[in-house]
């Protein structure tokens, strides 16, 4: 039996170049094949959250990096394993203090991963480049050419509410983000 079936895995946060993200856990795991280290890794993970963006109207989910410039790394450090991980090309350091790998906690690892979250399908944030206050003309819709100001932004629902002047009287009114356009 191997040595690193007697350790626990644990993780770990790496430093790495900022937008390379994608391209240095795919090296990490091809290097790890390749050195046929396969049993000290678990996963490599990039933290993102699903968010609802509205362009032209167009709904489209895309994924946002919760920590850019960060990868977790599920593994059992020792030389070998280190050695792999810092001469990967795009790897700054493993976090910790005075450069020694701390391995993280495990409350730290479910809220990074949103691990114990009480909805198991936790709808996408919807993006929303508005903010109450915010001076907007209502582009599309029955109330399509008032102007009006932001009164509210939920980002669960994608929704904005606009106080609008009707009759005299400011009302409020529910729309979507692309219904509207900066004044």
């Amino acid at each position: 039996m191997s040595e690193g079936a007697e350790q626990q895995m644990e993780w770990y946060v790496l430093k790495v170049q900022s937008n390379r993200e994608r391209t240095i856990r795919d090296a990490l795991k091809r290097r790890i094949g390749q050195e046929a280290l396969d049993e000290f890794f678990g996963e490599i993970v990039i933290p993102v959250e699903k968010i609802v963006d509205n362009k032209s109207g167009k709904r489209r989910v895309i994924e946002q990096k919760l920590y850019p410039g960060y990868l977790m790394v599920q593994m059992i450090l020792n030389d070998e394993t280190w050695y792999l991980v810092r001469t990967t090309n795009g790897v700054g350091d493993f976090t910790g203090a005075a450069g020694q790998p701390i391995p993280m906690q495990p409350q730290e690892i479910d809220r990074m991963l949103g691990v114990g979250v009480t909805t198991p399908a936790e709808p996408a944030r919807v993006k929303i480049e508005f903010s109450a206050g915010d001076g907007v003309k209502i582009k599309d819709g029955a109330f399509e050419g008032f102007d009006g100001q932001i009164e509210g932004v939920d980002e669960h629902s994608g929704k904005i509410t606009v106080l609008i002047e009707i009759f005299g009287r400011p009302t409020p009114v529910d729309l979507d983000t692309w219904q509207v356009e900066r004044t």
